[in-house]
């Protein structure tokens, strides 16, 4: 059901630490320089006063309700939040209806903030429209998923888009201190150690809103064991993780990635799992993960199996389209299928070799006829004759030289016979002999 009120004012001193902390304005704000920066569409909106809709996308954790209830409270507006999780288009049209009445009666303008929009129906999100177009409310709609393809094209193109990028390590770290000294926060009264602090950043992963869940459990856990200090078996004990040693930026980050390729390429599913597990749980990006199982798809798998790369990529996109934590089945399910699949290196062997000979000066001149004879002139030149159209020849194969002299009996892709490899391996060199008359 619609809640009405303003976010975040006169808070309760029971609300969740998160709830308590959240910032009132947008230099309070932390991350997201491009939306706080002066002059940003933004700052403009909030300070201007301006009555204009808003699409924020972004992962969880990163500011998306702080901004709405900020626009909220900077501009005296009433604040109406609706789920997209729980509500349906009955519910948002009896929440505009209201604003409008409220309008009507010459009360406060409305700022209905609309978690998780691209989970409404594309009637449920019709619904929205006339509030928009008619400036009864404010919209401020959140998103995790890319808006152009989970959000209807008339309410994009009435909002402003703006794009919230992922807390940084610091960015964490800077929320954790000042929950600890603020006095809407723990006043003081907990001091946390360097091993504790790096603990729940790293569960954090990137979540402004997570790291002062733990916190507070991590609070709680020391006052019960009357003390005012948060160490890492205390913090361990409050969010019921063990800590992973794994330093993002040190030799553990490159150790544990490095240890997972070499699992995959070795093809042992669990190690390579338990590698998986070990960066995702100690926070990792996941798209960086993702990435390195894209270049290990062709680099160590190739054409011995073809769909590899389709998988990686497949997961990348995943990762990109739903974040974490669902991801890390995607995630999962891609260094399943990379570990498994037969193993090929023929792929960068190949082109390894082909760079090495560039690289060497081995770069002759193109054969005339397959220079291009579309211009004028260019038949004067020679260019094109005696070319031979492959489809007008048996198979499909026409024999002539395609490569330059330097490197005619050049032999660069040399397949192998595992997996559907074998297969590429004897078409190949039947090919290749046609080819090259040999």
């Amino acid at each position: 059901m619609p809640g009405g009120g303003s976010l975040g004012a006169n808070t309760h001193a029971s609300a969740p630490l998160a709830v308590r902390m959240r910032p009132r304005t947008l230099d309070e704000l932390v991350g997201q320089a491009q939306l706080r920066a002066a002059g940003s569409p933004l700052r403009q909106l909030i300070e201007g006063d301006q009555s204009m809709s808003l699409l924020l996308w972004g992962p969880p954790g990163t500011g998306k309700t702080t901004i709405a209830s900020i626009v909220s409270q900077q501009t005296q507006r009433r604040f109406v939040e609706v789920s997209a999780v729980a509500a349906g288009v009955k519910e948002v049209r009896a929440a505009i209806d209201a604003a409008r009445s409220e309008l009507a009666r010459g009360g406060n303008e409305t700022v209905l903030f609309v978690d998780e929009v691209h989970r409404f129906t594309k009637a449920q999100q019709d619904a929205l429209l006339p509030g928009v177009e008619n400036r009864w409310v404010t919209l401020v709609a959140a998103t995790t998923e890319n808006p152009f393809f989970s959000v209807i094209s008339p309410l994009l193109s009435r909002s402003l888009l703006l794009r919230l990028e992922s807390l940084t390590d610091d960015d964490i770290v800077a929320v954790a201190e000042q929950a600890l000294v603020d006095e809407r926060g723990l006043a003081g009264a907990f001091e946390i150690d360097n091993d504790a602090q790096a603990h729940l950043v790293r569960l954090a992963g990137g979540d402004a809103r997570r790291v002062l869940t733990y916190l507070e459990a991590a609070a709680g856990a020391a006052k019960s064991q009357g003390s005012s200090l948060i160490d890492l078996a205390t913090a361990e004990t409050a969010v019921d993780q063990a800590a992973v040693r794994y330093d993002r930026q040190g030799d553990q980050h490159y150790d544990v990635i490095s240890a997972f390729i070499k699992s995959v390429r070795g093809s042992d599913v669990d190690a390579a799992l338990h590698y998986l597990a070990r960066m995702m749980e100690a926070g990792e990006d996941p798209r960086f993960i993702a990435r390195r199982l894209v270049i290990l798809a062709s680099e160590d798998v190739g054409l011995a199996d073809p769909t590899a790369l389709t998988t990686a990529v497949a997961a990348a996109q995943a990762v990109q389209l739903i974040g974490m934590p669902e991801a890390r089945l995607n995630l999962a399910q891609a260094t399943i299928a990379l570990a498994i699949a037969p193993k090929s290196n023929a792929v960068i062997m190949a082109i390894d070799a082909a760079s090495a000979d560039v690289r060497a000066g081995k770069i002759g001149n193109v054969p005339p006829h397959l220079r291009d004879a579309h211009y004028a002139g260019s038949k004067k030149l020679g260019h094109g004759q005696k070319y031979k159209y492959s489809h007008d020849e048996p198979f499909g194969i026409a024999e002539q030289q395609y490569a330059p002299d330097v490197i005619a009996d050049a032999a660069y892709y040399r397949p192998t016979s595992l997996g559907a490899e074998a297969a590429l391996k004897d078409r190949w060199e039947r090919v290749r002999k046609i080819i090259r008359g040999k």
